[in-house]
């Protein structure tokens, strides 16, 4: 491996914390910070509409915001619902929908042109779902995608995924498997990596925290940077999620433990970095 911070014995993998954020303080300037939201910022929660980010990782972000060139929250989540959730803080922008939406500080959303006539496709979806899903079954309708989550009915998964595929077929969307949920969307090539690798070309270093198998393209992003930019210094972290076993934190550098104790890592991150 090249080495990743110049003038310094070269870092090699695996990192500790430590080495990490040292790396990262003689950089902050041209540090970026992305978050994934549900399971990384927010603990899971059996109705989505109810999530809300820990509040040490809340209080740990804002106070980031002055110490790196910028922080991002990149989901699955549509914008308007990170915005309510991250109101009142300056400097942070937002990806929603793996990257269909996006809102940097202080802007106005925008929507990637060819996903908008998904939009009525999606409304119909969403009354068709509601209609011919079995009770136990929960529809996030999302604008630009429909997700069926089956955490309260795991043994709904199979025939949720069934009908979900179909539909996808019928529609020509796109599947995305989460935890414990199957995501309809348009065909549009915009991923997790794709928003990374976008974010970073001008940066100097970047982490990324994620808990999701969607997480592991915004890994590859990073690593992807790394290997063509000697002096570009990425960080991978993953928060522990029993859900989608070891895939996550195998492709990670650092794991924590929930996103409580991510909290607790921030915070101790703002020291380290002023």
């Amino acid at each position: 491996m090249p080495p990743i911070n110049p003038g310094n014995p070269p870092l090699t993998r695996p990192l500790t914390a430590e080495q990490a954020w040292r790396a990262t303080a003689e950089r902050a300037e041209r540090c970026v910070l992305f978050f994934d939201f549900d399971g990384t910022l927010a603990p899971v929660r059996d109705d989505p509409t109810k999530v809300e980010p820990a509040p040490k990782a809340l209080a740990a972000i804002s106070a980031l915001t002055d110490v790196v060139q910028r922080v991002a929250i990149v989901s699955a989540r549509p914008v308007e619902f990170l915005q309510n959730r991250f109101a009142g803080l300056d400097g942070v922008d937002l990806y929603g929908l793996y990257g269909l939406e996006h809102l940097h500080a202080s802007g106005e959303t925008i929507t990637e042109a060819a996903a908008l006539p998904f939009v009525p496709t999606m409304a119909e979806l969403s009354d068709r779902a509601r209609a011919e899903l079995p009770a136990g079954a929960l529809v996030e309708y999302k604008r630009l995608s429909v997700a069926l989550h089956y955490r309260t009915a795991p043994h709904l998964a199979e025939e949720i995924e069934r009908w979900g595929r179909i539909q996808a077929d019928r529609l020509g969307l796109r599947v995305q498997v989460g935890r414990m949920v199957l995501e309809l969307k348009p065909p549009v090539d915009r991923d997790k990596g794709m928003v990374i690798g976008e974010a970073v070309r001008s940066a100097g270093c970047a982490w990324y925290f994620g808990d999701d198998v969607s997480d592991i393209k915004a890994f590859a992003a990073l690593r992807a940077r790394e290997a063509a930019d000697p002096d570009f210094f990425g960080v991978c972290v993953a928060v522990a999620n029993p859900e989608t076993g070891d895939d996550v934190s195998t492709a990670a550098d650092l794991t924590i433990e929930s996103p409580e104790a991510l909290g607790d890592f921030l915070t101790e991150a703002v020291h380290r970095l002023t």
